[in-house]
């Protein structure tokens, strides 16, 4: 079972959930934690494993042959996205804008546009227990987080069995990150806070994964602050909210020594549960 952790906004908890359920998971079951906000990853802050991979990730960007190419501009024609320009006696590649499709490598008919790996991030892998611990890294200066995503799910998908419970820490907003992040979930847990501002955000994430046809739960973080229009609406809209985690300073002294929450507070570790009987109950079925 896939089950993505995203919000509207940042700044709910979706990392606090992600750890705290992680690890309270592989307690029984083996457990994936995948940390797909590349470009800002603190999963790793809370989780204490061995390194047992590590691995830098390339994308390929189109390189302009100057002496094969005859400057037909077909390569700009085909750019859907702006990244390859002829300017008069030459063609100029932004690999800020480049999405590696290879449109314009494949049609171009001198062949003077060949695709070359470009270094964009890392990955490591690392175990505590039955929990594995995936973390993406895109390098400073890097546009797109998208295809480091998607190389880490294919990574995931690719070295670990499908029995085994994976959790991707998504990356916040409603952006193509988060598209790309959710996409393969079978249930995406939307973390929202009982403020003005988290149900505005909520409301644009649940926009997003109806349109995307997903099956979503939310979970309110930070409970007992703001108001209850959170509630109200995911009661109006008729959406199950799976769990309520506390408001408590002791949550934040903990969580600002990065330790995990679950072990030192009951009532956060009953809500918790909430949470993972829920997977389990569905784990291998259908939502």
């Amino acid at each position: 079972m896939k089950i993505a952790i995203a919000s509207g906004k940042g700044g709910t908890g979706k990392t606090t959930l992600s750890t705290n359920l992680a690890v309270y998971l592989a307690e029984q079951h083996h457990v994936v934690l995948t940390d797909l906000d590349v470009e800002e990853p603190n999963s790793g802050l809370f989780i204490h494993g061995r390194q047992t991979h590590g691995q830098d990730m390339f994308k390929l960007i189109p390189n302009w042959d100057k002496a094969a190419c005859f400057l037909c501009g077909k390569c700009q024609e085909v750019c859907s996205f702006h990244a390859v320009m002829k300017l008069g006696s030459m063609v100029m590649v932004f690999p800020e804008l480049c999405h590696s499709c290879h449109a314009c490598s494949e049609l171009c008919p001198a062949q003077a546009l060949p695709m070359q790996a470009v270094k964009m991030g890392e990955l490591r892998q690392y175990q505590a227990g039955k929990l594995d611990f995936i973390e993406s890294r895109l390098d400073v200066g890097q546009e797109q987080a998208v295809p480091l995503i998607a190389q880490s799910l294919e990574f995931v998908d690719k070295n670990f069995a499908s029995t085994c419970i994976k959790l991707y820490d998504a990356p916040p907003g409603t952006s193509c990150p988060v598209i790309k992040a959710t996409q393969d979930a079978d249930l995406v847990i939307l973390i929202t806070e009982p403020t003005p501002f988290g149900l505005h955000d909520l409301k644009l994430a649940i926009e997003t994964m109806r349109e995307m046809q997903k099956a979503f739960v939310v979970v309110v973080n930070r409970f007992g602050i703001g108001n209850d229009e959170v509630l109200r609406y995911c009661e109006a809209e008729n959406i199950q909210v799976l769990a309520k985690l506390p408001n408590d300073r002791h949550i934040a002294e903990l969580y600002s020594r990065g330790e995990l929450i679950y072990p030192h507070i009951p009532e956060f570790a009953a809500q918790l549960r909430l949470i993972g009987d829920f997977i389990t109950n569905h784990q291998g079925g259908h939502l």
